[in-house]
């Protein structure tokens, strides 16, 4: 029993080649670390005695696609990423791929899905949300030495004429602000506080509306942001770390104004 990863004199490519029980088998792939990847995968089925170099079991696409969301995604990843993903499966994947088993799919089938979305002139942020965890998935299947290959990368590669195309972010001017800062303090003064924040700290909404006085250092000025609001529930920041935000004099001054009047009227 063996499993080894090569080049072949005059061939392209890296290939895995099995030796199990008297038979042999060879398997191109692309390159060396995917190569690897696969040889892994084998070695795990063979140690486990699933291996087998006869015709392969069946592997639904949608079967795999649910037992990888519900034992990977669940346990390892936010609950705000397996809602995008179960919704990318559910509105975008399934209905193209269904049951085909994963072996069959190819990049065009990727490519396909793509052109599909566009002609329903969904965004292309929405296409990358569909993708990104059609490739994942196509990830794990190779570690799992399902597949050899993961038809779904580098299928939408950022072009040059996407990128000059993009519109900067249009923030507000100073006059802008200040116009916003009074009439929440004429007209919605209870806001007023909760916008300034916004406005001096650059911090997003979820983490602003999760912010907690314990993360509040009026003396040192700044604030631990450690946790934020997604769909309803409370997580962690969106790059997952924990990162401290300097608040200005005039802020410190505000929130604490809003600190001793909250806990007046308590």
């Amino acid at each position: 029993m063996a499993v080894k990863v090569r080049q072949r004199k005059g061939k392209p490519g890296w290939w895995v080649v099995i030796d199990h029980k008297k038979g042999r088998k060879s398997v191109n792939v692309a390159d060396k670390a995917t190569a690897e990847r696969v040889a892994k995968g084998i070695r795990e089925q063979l140690a486990l005695g699933k291996f087998n170099l006869g015709k392969p079991e069946p592997r639904p696409f949608d079967n795999y696609y649910r037992a990888w969301l519900d034992s990977y995604v669940r346990t390892h990843c936010k609950e705000s990423t397996y809602v995008s993903y179960e919704v990318a499966f559910r509105r975008h994947l399934e209905p193209y791929l269904g049951n085909r088993d994963l072996r069959e799919i190819s990049r065009q089938d990727t490519k396909q899905i793509v052109a599909t979305m566009t002609e329903k002139k969904l965004s292309r942020s929405t296409v990358r949300a569909t993708l990104a965890p059609l490739r994942e998935m196509f990830n794990h299947a190779i570690e799992d030495g399902h597949v050899v290959s993961n038809p779904a990368a580098n299928v939408l590669k950022r072009s040059r004429v996407e990128d000059g195309s993009k519109q900067a972010a249009d923030f507000l001017t100073a006059d802008e602000l200040a116009l916003l800062l009074g009439t929440c303090t004429e007209h919605f003064p209870r806001w007023h506080p909760f916008v300034f924040l916004l406005a001096r700290t650059g911090m997003r909404l979820g983490e602003a509306t999760a912010l907690e006085w314990s993360a509040v250092d009026f003396n040192g000025r700044f604030a631990t942001v450690h946790q934020a609001h997604s769909r309803g529930q409370l997580t962690s920041p969106k790059s997952g770390k924990t990162r401290r935000v300097d608040l200005s004099q005039r802020l410190v001054e505000v929130l604490r104004t809003l600190h001793l009047e909250q806990r007046k009227a308590a």
